[in-house]
């Protein structure tokens, strides 16, 4: 089965998962799950495959960690764009928008989410590669 790649913006701050606001946490997963829904148009979650889940964090100063986001957004995406289980590989990224960030050879809607210099979460959900093309 071919998944052709799936991505979208969060346009906020994510919210960690060490938070001590935890009532944050269920409104911070319907957040991103309301941001999905509005480019996942097909009726059912991917049920088979392995999939690779792609995260790019364009933060301002004081950032949460990359490790304590990741959780919340799979779990966000899980039974409307695919069932948890086939996540095979997760690839996380945190960069500082003050920092230069080389956009030629982004894709195109996380060149657009670096243009705005907005803190925000770049997801993007498509097919694993074999082991060999990590390493």
């Amino acid at each position: 089965m071919r998944i052709i790649p799936f991505e979208f913006l969060i346009p906020r701050r994510p919210v960690s998962l060490q938070t001590k606001k935890r009532e944050n946490l269920q409104a911070w997963k319907n957040f991103v799950r309301l941001e999905a829904q509005k480019v996942w148009k097909d009726n059912s979650p991917i049920k088979e495959g392995d999939l690779q889940l792609t995260l790019v964090y364009l933060c301002d100063d004081f950032p949460a960690d990359i490790d304590n986001i990741i959780k919340l957004i799979q779990d966000a995406l899980v039974d409307l764009v695919f069932d948890d289980s086939l996540v095979s590989n997760v690839d996380s990224h945190r960069r500082f928008m003050s920092d230069p960030i080389e956009i030629k050879s982004l894709p195109s809607l996380l060149q657009r989410a670096v243009i705005t210099g907005k803190e925000c979460v770049y997801v993007k959900v498509s097919e694993s590669q074999s082991l060999e093309k990590y390493l």
